[in-house]
């Protein structure tokens, strides 16, 4: 446990903390647009995560996208810290507030995720990581918030996303088109999207 203490993020008060046998401790951290945007900044600008839609960015304008995102009610960003090391950017949002409600029924009970992973380390890839850290992120929506269904919308060129949803046991939606958004203080280009849906009760039973 030293790491955590030593940790900088040891001192932030976490909305989720889980400890999960074999794999560590996971805590979900608001985002602090500022003291974040370094860490952010170098994993959205990697060719990886060219989906995000943050290639190309300078840092500063990571953060003002994340200060911006951090005055809204209906969306939230966080930072996922394992075992005291940054692992994932988790933003959830309220479907009904989003682009997203012009391509699907909406239901009371619905919240919306997108998910980040941190590149692999230097040990490279990690068998059972990702579902151990989804479990522990669902927990923290489906549970913690008591949300009804988690819907998620993948572009649609994204194999390797889509696939890990469905592995962990997402249900596919349509494919559908996510209209153009141009706010002053927004742009979202047009997106193709495969959307997918995880129950509370598919995830946890009952």
């Amino acid at each position: 446990m030293s790491e955590q203490h030593t940790s900088p993020y040891a001192s932030r008060a976490a909305v989720h903390e889980q400890e999960l046998d074999g794999f560590g401790t996971v805590r979900v951290l608001p985002l602090d647009a500022a003291a974040d945007a370094g860490v952010i900044h170098r994993w959205v600008s990697e060719e990886r995560a060219a989906f995000w839609g943050m290639n190309g960015l300078t840092r500063d304008q990571v953060a003002a996208i994340y200060a911006h995102m951090d005055t809204l009610d209906t969306h939230h960003a966080f930072l996922v810290v394992k075992d005291g090391e940054p692992v994932a950017l988790l933003q959830t949002y309220d479907p009904g507030a989003d682009r997203v409600s012009e391509c699907y029924d909406v239901e009371p009970g619905d919240i919306g995720v997108h998910l980040l992973l941190a590149p692999a380390g230097t040990e490279g890839a990690r068998p059972g990581w990702t579902a151990a850290l989804a479990a522990a992120l669902m927990a923290y929506v489906l549970l913690g918030l008591d949300r009804k269904r988690i819907v998620v919308d993948p572009d649609v060129g994204n194999e390797k996303a889509i696939a890990r949803f469905l592995k962990q046991g997402f249900t596919a939606g349509p494919a559908v088109v996510l209209p153009e958004i141009d706010l002053p203080d927004v742009y979202l280009p047009e997106k193709k999207a495969q959307l997918a849906f995880l129950r509370r009760e598919v995830a946890f039973g009952g």
